[in-house]
């Protein structure tokens, strides 16, 4: 299929294709498939109001109803998921299966926010006063920004949308400029959801399109307590504390640094599988890749030496080939960058096995490469700072101590791992002296998360929660209520106070 076919069958129309002014390009080929118009910043207040009426609104919707929403739109994505997983392949590069699965974490979260609606608990506490009882209540807290980044274009904006819907919040979405299509195509689906829904108040699910400062309404505004922000580190460090200057609330996913320990004992043909998919997958472009492999000295080489061979047999290409593993970065700045931080890896010691721009094989316009693997003499600056690109540094270790520092020996920390089959080892990486991330596994790699566990990180990360768990809380206000049945007063800590 063309890439108008792809669109085409994604419900896009040649009105929302073209006319506009934001350029978008496919990095398969480079070609500009569309001109999407962008929202007017000067709309910015109206779409800020709308959200605000819909809460009114919606907050009244009994939960389990807002569920049925929620449930509404996995089924419109389960008919649709073919066509959105080609749109998320051609506009950001994926190949087929993870576009496709892609879209499949949107039905998760969906069919996970549709058993929540019936399970938003409080507790009942036991008070020190005689006749009275104590309880938590959880309510609404308004309309929630959602700014995305082009590596997950769709499912991060599901995380946040099932369960701030459920919750009773009105959803703002911006995805990334490099990605405006997709979330084009996820508001279709979800206006179908809509339709059948019946009596959803308007501006419930709303799409604004365009740059900073179409970020910086949604930021900036007191009428938006909730602001859902994935992307760099450097971003969050300017979308934070303007948040919490205002006191909204930010839901922070911000970048990651991931680290594999192989131990002695580990399955090292299970290791060398977790590390390829981990560090290759998406072309190196997940905030959850493998970017540091810390092996023990004992087993680094022979490690090495085997992942240097998987590599060499990697099929690099068009990502809509059935075939291909590895589809391009998402534009040749990102090919630069990561050429960049090769050269200074070098400069720092490293020796660098593949890393090479790839033309021959390939579609014309694309930035392909090959993914790299650096043996590093420690862990440098390089090491420490996050390339969104296919590389691996890679650093050995005598004890688990020292590889449990190096691993945390960063400013990141999202997700981390150790291959190993010693249970102390295992525990010792998983309690309170062990990996610092907000994920943590054992054999197997960093990446991959599902999504009933809360999905997000520590430090520089930002320290946010999205998609299961409790992180539904995060889209709600807690209220404490105490009720006096009695026909006394009695004061709380023995208070007397007599009138």
């Amino acid at each position: 299929m063309s890439h108008k076919d792809i669109l085409k069958a994604a419900g896009l129309t040649e009105a929302e294709l073209e006319g506009g002014m934001l350029a978008v390009h496919s990095p398969i080929d480079g070609a500009e498939v569309a001109r999407v118009r962008e929202t007017d910043p000067a709309e910015m207040p109206k779409v800020i109001a709308k959200a605000q009426a819909a809460f009114r609104e919606w907050r009244k919707v009994p939960a389990p109803r807002r569920g049925e929403l929620v449930r509404l739109l996995g089924e419109e994505l389960r008919a649709a998921k073919a066509e959105l997983g080609a749109v998320v392949t051609l506009e950001a590069g994926k190949i087929t299966s993870e576009g496709l699965g892609e879209v499949q974490e949107m039905i998760d979260i969906c069919d996970f926010a549709v058993g929540l609606s019936r399970q938003i608990y409080g507790l009942t506490i036991a008070s020190e006063r005689p006749g009275h009882r104590m309880m938590e209540t959880w309510h609404p807290l308004g309309p929630c920004a959602i700014i995305t980044a082009f590596n997950f274009p769709v499912a991060v904006w599901s995380w946040n949308t099932a369960l701030a819907l459920v919750c009773g919040d009105p959803v703002i979405w911006k995805p990334s400029e490099k990605t405006p299509l997709t979330a084009i195509a996820t508001m279709k689906v979800m206006q179908r959801a809509l339709k059948r829904f019946g009596d959803a108040p308007e501006g419930l699910c709303q799409l604004v399109i365009g740059g900073p400062a179409i970020g910086e309404a949604l930021v900036n505004s007191k009428d938006v307590p909730i602001v859902s922000a994935t992307g760099s580190t450097r971003m969050g460090g300017i979308v934070g504390p303007k948040v919490s200057a205002r006191w909204g609330r930010p839901i922070l996913e911000l970048g990651g640094n991931n680290a594999m320990i192989v131990a002695p004992s580990a399955d090292l043909d299970m290791a060398v599988r977790a590390i390829v998919f981990s560090a290759v997958g998406t072309a190196g472009q997940r905030c959850t890749t493998l970017r540091r492999l810390i092996a023990h000295n004992s087993i680094k080489d022979d490690l090495v030496a085997r992942l240097a061979k998987a590599y060499a047999s990697l099929p690099i290409g068009d990502p809509r080939k059935a075939t291909t593993l590895i589809g391009p970065l998402i534009d040749h700045g990102a090919r630069d960058r990561m050429q960049a931080a090769l050269e200074k890896a070098r400069a720092e010691g490293g020796k660098v096995h593949g890393g090479k721009t790839v033309a021959e094989g390939v579609p014309q316009g694309g930035a392909y490469v090959e993914p790299a693997i650096a043996e590093m003499p420690e862990q440098t600056d390089t090491v420490r700072t996050e390339t969104f690109a296919p590389i691996l540094y890679v650093l050995g270790y005598d004890t688990l101590e020292e590889a449990i520092a190096i691993q945390n020996d960063v400013p990141q920390g999202l997700s981390s791992c150790i291959f190993t089959l010693n249970v102390r080892e295992a525990e010792t990486f998983l309690s309170s002296v062990g990996s610092d991330c907000g994920i943590a596994n054992v054999n197997i790699g960093p990446s991959g998360a599902e999504i009933g566990g809360a999905f997000g990180g520590e430090k520089e990360t930002g320290g946010g929660r999205e998609s299961g768990s409790d992180a539904w809380k995060g889209y709600m206000r807690r209220q404490t209520n105490t009720i006096n049945y009695s026909d006394a007063l009695p004061l709380a800590q023995g208070v007397k106070f007599d009138i």
